[in-house]
């Protein structure tokens, strides 16, 4: 690990998740994704990691999903990531906000044709009678669509996490792991060492 790296989570989180993505077998991007709704409910599943930078960590759904949801209500969550052949996982938590709809258009677009009728089919996390139903309005979009063009649904957008706090966890012998933590201070970051 390189002193920058020490002292930037960004850096060290660059640095792992280049490393996942190159011996993780499957879907380094997993993240387990922490909501709470307003009454404080909590709810977790994985999505996957479309972005980084410094300004956070991005992900993309749709908005009246159960996920989407929470979020509206509670504009804050957390994410885990867990690359088990590495034995290390990293922590974050902080505020979450939309992306631009310009963002969300670019990424949409992006997306293979069958995912993006899949955005227009789904009324993800509502009861469903069975497969047939979506089926159903897959092909109802399919032929909506043609060949044309599929714009971006309303109700389909990212969020951006803009964490006040990473941790990283490496695994260590007799369970004597490592713990970092960086705690956001202003515009900088403070870390500490945690007992494992």
């Amino acid at each position: 690990m390189t002193e920058k790296q020490e002292a930037d989570p960004y850096l060290r989180f660059t640095a792992w998740f280049e490393e996942a993505r190159e011996q993780e077998p499957n879907d380094p991007n997993a993240m387990t994704l922490a909501t709470a709704d307003s009454r404080g409910r909590p709810s977790a599943r994985m999505v996957l990691l479309k972005g980084f930078d410094e300004s956070g960590f991005v992900f993309y759904t749709n908005l009246e999903s159960r996920k989407g949801r929470d979020l509206a209500e509670n504009p804050y969550a957390a994410l885990l990531f867990h690359w088990k052949s590495l034995r290390r996982q990293v922590r974050v938590e902080g505020p979450v906000s939309p992306v631009s709809d310009r963002e969300a258009d670019d990424y949409f677009a992006s997306r293979p044709r069958g995912s993006r009728i899949g955005a227009w089919a789904s009324d993800q996390s509502r009861p469903m009678e069975g497969m047939f139903v979506l089926e159903k309005r897959v092909a109802e979009f399919t032929a909506k669509f043609g060949l044309g063009e599929i714009k971006r649904p309303p109700h389909w957008s990212g969020f951006r996490i803009a964490p006040d706090r990473i941790e990283f966890w490496r695994d260590g012998r007799f369970r004597l792991h490592e713990r970092l933590v960086f705690i956001r201070e202003g515009e900088t970051w403070r870390s500490e060492r945690l007992f494992p």
